[in-house]
């Protein structure tokens, strides 16, 4: 598939899906949501991606919705077609969420309103030291329309939470890293170098392995921790007859590299 605002690459075991609208920030539009879904299709099908990464061109990771594509729609069906827009950027975002491989947002800039809606659907995030992330709605007079409400006071609490969606403050990457929302910081030019070394990390994981565990973790938020603990029971019984869970064992024994299959 030719590709006009995301672009698709693989790098050893990730698939790189960047934003790539730079001069409007890479902000989130109709065929921007169309053409990243298609580039998960992608990874999802291939079984030699391990894990998804999310970046974007140029000096911003995501600026948020393309607010010009709103202002131009005609007066008299923008809030039709602003409402459709926005059920399809949450669908867009949930599926992320829940994609079965491990999801991996590299900050390269700034990341603001959708954009860091986008980063929190993500499982891990690796930004550059010169990044600045936050909620910008509330300088525009807007509420969060791609999960921020729900989702930001669920990873960082609610009051750091109500202060970003408060002040629509920008903050630099590392005061994000004591509250959880970035897991590592790395200088300006060395970010593909750092998700690189995280994706190889997980390379050498069993897929099977990381897609039941991100499961788990998500699934057992939403739940008391005695349920969790349930349904991990569970998900260990059925994981006890896959492949994978006996090549562990085998390779741990016989003192060698696992071959994990995913199955």
């Amino acid at each position: 598939m030719n590709f006009e605002d995301v672009a698709y690459e693989q790098r050893g075991r990730g698939a790189w899906i960047r934003l790539d609208r730079p001069e409007a920030l890479n902000t989130i539009s109709p065929n921007l949501v169309r053409e990243f879904d298609a580039a998960l299709d992608i990874a999802e099908a291939d079984p030699d991606i391990i894990t998804v990464v999310i970046t974007g061109t140029g000096r911003a990771f995501c600026a948020g919705a393309d607010l010009k594509f709103l202002g131009d729609l005609p007066e008299d069906s923008r809030e039709v077609e602003t409402e459709r827009f926005l059920k399809r950027v949450l669908d867009l975002m949930l599926r992320i969420e829940k994609f079965p491989k491990p999801v991996i947002c590299a900050v390269n800039g700034i990341s603001t309103g959708g954009g860091t809606e986008l980063l929190l659907c993500c499982d891990l995030v690796i930004a550059t030291a010169s990044a600045r992330i936050g909620d910008g709605h509330a300088n525009f007079g807007l509420l969060p329309g791609g999960g921020a409400s729900a989702r930001l006071p669920r990873k960082i609490g609610p009051t750091r939470a109500k202060y970003l969606l408060f002040t629509g403050e920008l903050l630099p990457a590392a005061d994000h890293l004591s509250s959880g929302l970035v897991n590592e910081v790395c200088e300006d030019g060395g970010l593909k170098a750092a998700v690189d070394r995280l994706v190889g990390k997980l390379s050498s994981k069993s897929p099977l392995a990381l897609k039941q565990v991100k499961m788990l973790v998500d699934d057992g938020l939403e739940q008391s921790k005695d349920t969790a603990l349930r349904l991990e029971l569970l998900a260990s019984a059925l994981y006890n007859h896959s492949h994978d869970m006996h090549e562990g064992i085998a390779a741990f024994n016989e003192k060698r590299t696992p071959d994990f299959k995913g199955c």
